[in-house]
């Protein structure tokens, strides 16, 4: 087996990056705080609204969130969320929207994580997926689940209490494995989902189940997809992924069979692939890279020993 130097090992997975933000979570249901900062004038806050959010291109080249003091902000009560505060006691507040405000200087633009996550700095990108989970929750469980009366915002965007039953439910986080699949000839196994285009190739996923540990999910997910038998489970990092609500936990599996059995209902085509054969599979343009800002990308860069070929968007 040759060895490969790992030239990615520094490289952080995207969104994970420590944000300077301070949830301040002891301060969701203080009220009179709450009210305090967001008259504060150096409070600052930004419009999120179908998980997209308003960016920037800085005179220097760097790509901002578009943000405003909070006597600027649009009028909402209801959807206004707390977010956290920096070293300096500058708090943050998104409000949620039916659409985003306009810009008298045609400068900015709507951009969703996917795009923009990949170049806000660390403190902007952690706001912003904050901000895209509370907002995607919010708008999918407006109910109770126990009694099925509507439900009401508290805790600054945090909680939704119900009225009628006193119920609190609280924003939903599903885990899902992510893995790349290694054999003993140190090949990659990856994976194109039926809706996919031709071409787009990527590691393995799935949720983890009730009553289920994270190995036994890669192990299972795995065989269901590909056919694949898996030993050794190694964890590697996990990333926010709010698309709507996911916690995605990165693996390297190591597989103990090789014949692909692909399921054709999630999985339409899955190969093995050496390192020479996905350079070559990216130079010629028959596969596309995953998205930089994804864990899949990361976790093939491990295995392949340098940066994938850049790729910021579907």
């Amino acid at each position: 087996m040759t060895t490969w130097t790992d030239h990615t090992a520094d490289r952080p997975v995207s969104l994970t990056a420590p944000s300077g933000i301070n949830r301040a979570a002891h301060h969701r249901l203080d009220e009179a705080w709450l009210a305090a900062a967001w008259s504060h004038p150096s409070t600052r806050c930004f419009v999120v609204s179908g998980g997209q959010v308003l960016i920037d291109e800085t005179a220097d080249g760097r790509t901002e969130l578009v943000m405003t003091p909070s006597f600027e902000a649009p009028l909402t009560e209801a959807h206004r969320y707390f977010l956290g505060t920096d070293e300096d006691g500058v708090s943050y507040f998104a409000l949620q929207k039916d659409a985003l405000p306009g810009r008298m200087d045609d400068s900015a633009r709507p951009a969703g994580l996917r795009e923009a996550g990949l170049f806000l700095s660390p403190r902007d990108a952690g706001l912003m997926v904050h901000a895209v989970a509370l907002e995607n929750w919010q708008r999918l469980h407006r109910f109770c689940s126990r009694c099925g009366e509507r439900t009401v915002i508290a805790a600054a965007g945090h909680i939704r209490r119900c009225p009628a039953c006193g119920a609190e439910h609280y924003p939903r986080t599903d885990p899902a494995v992510i893995m790349s699949v290694i054999d003993d000839r140190d090949r990659i196994l990856l994976g194109r989902q039926v809706h996919w285009p031709e071409g787009r190739f990527s590691t393995l996923a799935g949720f983890v189940e009730p009553g289920e540990s994270i190995e036994q999910s890669v192990r299972r997910e795995v065989h269901e997809e590909v056919g694949i038998s898996v030993g050794e489970v190694e964890y590697v990092a996990s990333q926010p992924w709010p698309f709507p609500s996911s916690l995605m936990l990165g693996f390297v599996a190591r597989a103990t069979s090789t014949d692909i059995t692909v399921d054709g209902d999630e999985i339409h085509e899955a190969r093995w692939f050496s390192r020479d054969q996905l350079g070559a599979a990216f130079e010629s343009g028959e596969m596309l890279p995953p998205y930089g800002i994804s864990i899949a990308a990361r976790l093939i860069e491990r295995w392949y020993g340098k940066p994938l070929p850049t790729r910021t968007a579907f």
